[in-house]
């Protein structure tokens, strides 16, 4: 897996490089925003908005606006709520890109991503993906055919490499779980312990206050990635009571 990427990103470089070079300098004083993404609420997009803003400001771009979230790139367009946002976005402001780190932050499932960038081609809005160097319109606002066949490649790429770390993931559950049975290895839960309503305000107070602002259950979850099931519970415990 790791080879062929590293022998497609060297194949693309100098192609790439060329592609987009010829319109970087016509829009010079483009007016553009940040699209960011990160897997889960122990990391942080903020390396992902410094970079990108220090590399518009390089070359001219105007940042007009910033959407970020924590959630899963498996997620469909609907269920991401920074995508729906941008996408409002732009369709009420003259925005000429949208600048993102790399492919993935689009999205892991390539469907999904590739309906992302044709919303935004019927907007005349290209996508920039910093790491690549590549925009999906040409200098006359049309689709790139060679941009758009190294994109899917890119996601197809990306998807991969998502099923083979799930893949992993499961057989080292696998075998941690016979390794135990084997072994005479009590797993789960102690027994008789309950999370206490403190360390559930404590761990979910951003959840408790969008459900108390009356967001759905489904919107909560594209902000915060917490799963429906334990919304559910939140809500029984601290919202339906009061």
């Amino acid at each position: 897996m790791y080879k062929m990427y590293r022998l497609l990103r060297n194949l693309l470089n100098f192609s790439t490089t060329f592609v987009i070079y010829q319109y970087q300098t016509k829009y010079d004083m483009d007016k553009v925003v940040i699209l960011g993404r990160v897997s889960t609420d122990k990391q942080d997009y903020q390396r992902q908005v410094n970079e990108l803003q220090n590399y518009c400001n390089i070359v001219g771009w105007e940042v007009v606006n910033i959407f970020v979230n924590k959630v899963s790139g498996a997620k469909s367009i609907e269920d991401r709520a920074e995508l729906q946002q941008m996408i409002e976005f732009i369709k009420k402001n003259d925005i000429s890109r949208v600048v993102c780190l790399e492919v993935s932050r689009l999205g892991r499932n390539t469907l999904e991503s590739l309906k992302v960038i044709q919303i935004l081609n019927e907007h005349k809005v290209s996508l920039f993906i910093k790491n690549y160097n590549l925009e999906t319109l040409d200098a006359d606002g049309k689709p790139n055919p060679i941009t758009s066949l190294i994109t899917t490649i890119l996601l197809e790429i990306a998807s991969m490499e998502r099923q083979t770390i799930r893949e992993r993931m499961q057989s080292g559950q696998r075998q941690y779980i016979e390794r135990c049975r084997k072994n005479g290895i009590k797993m789960g839960r102690v027994e008789g312990y309950r999370k206490s309503d403190n360390n559930y305000k404590d761990e979910y107070s951003k959840e408790i206050t969008l459900l108390k602002r009356g967001l759905s259950l489904r919107n909560i979850q594209s902000i915060t990635g917490t799963s429906i099931n334990t919304l559910r519970k939140i809500k029984e415990k601290f919202i339906q009571s009061n």
